[in-house]
């Protein structure tokens, strides 16, 4: 019979959702870690794979009294859009007819976009939107738009369309291991085609098990502001949200 050996470190487990301290069974990890981690594999790639139930996400928004619009990208399928990332940064033609028709000039749009984690898109995008709201002040908000088959860069064309001075787009971030549905937001000032990664602020990782809600609002509001007030977003906009709590930090913030 193989003995499994204990592992020191295990106590440190408590603390990251790494693999660390698995143990081992002779040359290899235990039974229950490498299933695990098959588990985690098997999540990850449906995560990818598994399309945005727009029709839920619409009649929550409607719901809860916000104008919707959706939104394809370039890109006819799931296959075409892992393949072709460039279609993803455009909108079909017909998304951009139905778009126009929508509200124009506003400070700001939000957008939902499956991006690699559907689910992502489905949990986070709205309980970060409304507390974002929350903390906004004399804000002209257009529709939010809704967006499949989506890349960061679509929101530049929705922007566009839309006239709206910033975009921010909260799209499903790449699965890890032990994060099959994280939320990244990229915020744009003056959306337009052919903007850079460079022209935008990132927040990453918002999720319940990462960036709690609050803090990630807190942090949004915050960069949405600055860029109003500034003209611009991306490297001359440094996200200094922790220096506006004084005696906190955003960690504190977090666990509130």
């Amino acid at each position: 019979m193989i003995k499994v050996s204990a592992n020191p470190w295990e106590a440190l487990r408590q603390f990251t959702d790494a693999r660390i301290a698995l143990g081992r069974a002779g040359s290899s990890v235990p039974t229950a870690p490498l299933l695990a981690f098959n588990l985690a594999h098997a999540q990850a790639r449906d995560a990818v794979h598994r399309p945005l139930d727009v029709p839920a996400l619409s009649d929550e928004l409607t719901s809860k009294g916000f104008e919707s619009a959706t939104v394809c990208s370039a890109a006819s399928s799931r296959d075409v859009y892992l393949r072709r990332p460039d279609l993803g940064r455009r909108l079909s033609d017909e998304s951009a007819t139905r778009l126009d028709a929508h509200t124009k000039h506003t400070d700001l749009v939000f957008v939902i976009a499956d991006g690699l984690s559907s689910n992502a898109a489905s949990a986070h995008a709205m309980p970060l939107i409304e507390r974002t709201i929350a903390r906004l002040d004399g804000w002209r908000i257009g529709p939010v738009v809704i967006a499949t088959q989506a890349r960061v860069a679509l929101g530049d064309c929705i922007g566009s369309i839309l006239k709206a001075r910033i975009v921010a787009v909260l799209i499903g971030e790449r699965p890890g291991l032990s994060s099959p549905a994280s939320l990244g937001v990229y915020v744009t000032y003056d959306p337009r085609q052919g903007r850079s990664d460079a022209q935008r602020n990132c927040i990453s990782n918002v999720r319940p098990e990462g960036l709690a809600y609050d803090a990630a609002a807190f942090k949004l509001a915050y960069l949405l502001n600055e860029a109003r007030a500034r003209k611009l977003t991306g490297v001359g906009l440094k996200d200094d949200s922790a220096m506006t709590l004084p005696g906190r930090t955003i960690d504190r913030l977090s666990r509130e």
